[in-house]
């Protein structure tokens, strides 16, 4: 079967240096909305699951789509009595599950907008500021958390401004007899109906509330099908963590199913210890046709895969694609994943990855042919347009498309500033081309421009490249890492550690040994400063060398915007944080937890 469409990219280059990317390949005509994929499908597959998810007694509790699409047109119709509307939108708290999905979907199927938090905001915060804030932001006319015994310190916290406030199942919604009154809102969605806020982290301050409307919904599907024909020969199955408050699960992942008839397994685990086990247990169960994660989330799955003959295989078995995205996977572990793809089955699935933002809903660039590593994000599909812009010294991605953004929430002077004179939006992230001589070869990613430093020599270091070769050098160690050295004379780094990793290199340790401890081993410390001075071997030049290493055992904070809840570190927050942590890596005599590269 074939996977992919063939690119077809042209390149159209400015006098300035300016390179712009297109698909000559027409973008087909999309849905009106989210919601008309329901429908179709509810008439097409009534009986097809379209979620599942694990009930208490641990059995898949399943909905199809024609029992969605009666539940989405009821909780449609409740939300229209309580005076519901884009003034007032529906907040959910709640990690992703069956309630929350309808509810999102009821919402979107009569013009209401949803604004999923992530519920870090309300379990992990101690001050909840930035659940108030997107509170007074958005002004909510509902909020919905499943659990009262888990959100109730939040829920008491936040002055929610008069919001019903509705916790436990949502019987009470999705019992309400629908009327003409569900249609009639239904035909008035339309492709600039705001379908979702989501509030992005940000590299610094409190979140920015993205609009998304229903046309980059739609068309950011389109897009996909035309460069991925195989989503439409093959309902995908989906098993998927990725919470919804982000672009990647709550868009990408989802309206894939959505779009193309497909079913998704709700995964309740996550990639962290105590939790990876059930994405395993899930994985037992079902074998999906594509597999979206993030790096970390690979990396603590295959050390349960390496060792569970019958747990790769249920993973391997029927797997056409495997997808990453939000950090770049580090070679070692695109490495692992073929050689054991390769072990079980006989053969490897496409690796392939995508680039993005929430501003464009999320896919602006997207792998669709043979690659051979990391690194790699593809090509613009049809209908979108990248314009490689020079900025110091690298080449910014800007985009323009029907799947962009129209701007913030109530922020008209962040709106204005977010796009050039042309429309296209200023992402801050860069790019090189893989091969200047074949613009279908894609582009690579080249880190974020506001993240990039300069050593005091005037040298640049790229901090995204640095980091994932990096990790790769520092394994097993190395969970993530932060690069240091911005005005210094050396490059260092502030390491997240792999408790895993460090524990398999202990094996004379207690099995629940704290970070402290196991940190402090002799064989944790050998093993990284060994493995970096291999890479400090195999590279050339002040920007790639790794002088000094701090191991930390504080883990990121999500209040401090230190981390997102899918695991991507936000580098200056953790910078400005950890001042003085950064100030002992460079330390004339260094202290004894230094670990000294050379």
């Amino acid at each position: 079967m074939d996977l992919f469409a063939v690119p077809e990219i042209e390149r159209v280059d400015r006098p300035d240096g300016t390179i712009v990317l297109r698909s000559r390949a027409s973008l087909p005509d999309g849905a009106r909305c989210v919601g008309a994929w329901l429908e179709n499908w509810a008439e097409r597959m009534p009986e097809r699951p379209l979620f599942a998810e694990r009930g208490p007694d641990g059995v898949w509790r399943k909905i199809g789509y024609r029992a969605a699409r009666d539940a989405v047109r009821s909780i449609g119709q409740a939300l229209l009595d309580r005076g519901l509307s884009s003034d007032r939108p529906v907040m959910i708290l709640s990690d992703n599950g069956i309630d929350h999905a309808l509810l999102m979907l009821g919402a979107m199927q009569v013009g209401v907008p949803v604004v999923p938090v992530s519920t870090a905001y309300s379990r992990l915060s101690q001050d909840f500021a930035k659940l108030r804030y997107i509170s007074a932001a958005t002004r909510p006319g509902l909020v919905y958390a499943r659990q009262r015994e888990v959100y109730g310190r939040a829920l008491d916290a936040v002055d929610w401004g008069g919001a019903e406030i509705v916790t436990g199942g949502i019987e009470s919604l999705a019992e309400t007899r629908p009327t003409e009154a569900v249609d009639e809102a239904f035909a008035r969605v339309g492709p600039d109906t705001v379908a979702k806020i989501l509030f992005t982290s940000g590299s610094t301050g409190l979140p920015k509330g993205v609009i998304n409307t229903q046309r980059m919904l739609t068309s950011n599907q389109e897009m996909i099908a035309a460069v991925w024909p195989v989503l439409e020969r093959k309902a995908p199955v989906v098993v998927d963590w990725l919470p919804w408050n982000h672009t990647f699960g709550g868009n990408h992942n989802i309206n894939i199913v959505l779009r193309n008839g497909g079913t998704m397994y709700i995964d309740e685990g996550k990639p962290a210890p105590g939790l990876v086990e059930k994405t395993a247990r899930n994985l037992r169960d079902v074998s999906p046709t594509i597999y979206f994660n993030v790096p970390r989330g690979y990396a603590m799955l295959l050390d349960f895969l390496e060792h569970d003959a019958a747990l790769a295989e249920s993973f391997f078995r029927a797997l056409d694609i495997v997808f990453y995205a939000g950090a770049a996977l580090p070679q070692s572990l695109w490495q692992r994943i073929e050689a054991l793809a390769r072990k079980t089955t006989g053969r490897v699935p496409a690796m392939i990855s995508s680039w993005g933002l929430t501003e464009t809903a999320p896919m602006a660039t997207a792998v669709h042919y043979p690659i051979e590593r990391a690194g790699n994000v593809g090509v613009p599909p049809p209908g979108c347009e990248l314009k490689l812009v020079p900025t110091d010294g690298k080449l910014e991605m800007r985009v323009r498309g029907p799947n962009v953004t129209p701007g913030y929430w109530r922020d008209p002077e962040r709106t204005r500033s977010a796009f050039d004179d042309e429309g296209f939006y200023l992402t801050g992230d860069a790019a090189r081309l893989a091969d200047p001589a074949d613009p279908n070869r894609g582009v690579v990613f080249d880190g974020r421009l506001g993240e990039n430093f300069k050593l005091s020599s005037g040298t640049w270091v790229n901090v995204g490249e640095l980091r994932v070769a990096a990790i790769a050098a520092g394994a097993p160690v190395i969970e993530d890492c932060v690069v240091v050295g911005h005005d210094r004379d050396e490059v260092t780094l502030l390491v997240f550690p792999s408790l895993a990793g460090c524990r398999s290199l202990c094996p004379h340790l207690p099995a629940d040994a704290p970070a402290a401890r196991l940190v402090a081993e002799a064989a944790v410390r050998d093993t990284l400063a060994a493995g970096l001075r291999r890479h400090n071997e195999r590279t050339r030049g002040s920007s790639m060398h790794i002088s000094r290493v701090l191991i930390l055992t504080e883990p990121p904070s999500i209040d401090a915007n230190e981390i997102t809840d899918k695991g991507y570190l936000n580098q200056r927050a953790i910078l400005e944080r950890r001042a003085a942590l950064v100030e002992r890596l460079y330390a004339t005599s260094p202290d004894p937890e230094i670990v000294v590269v050379g």
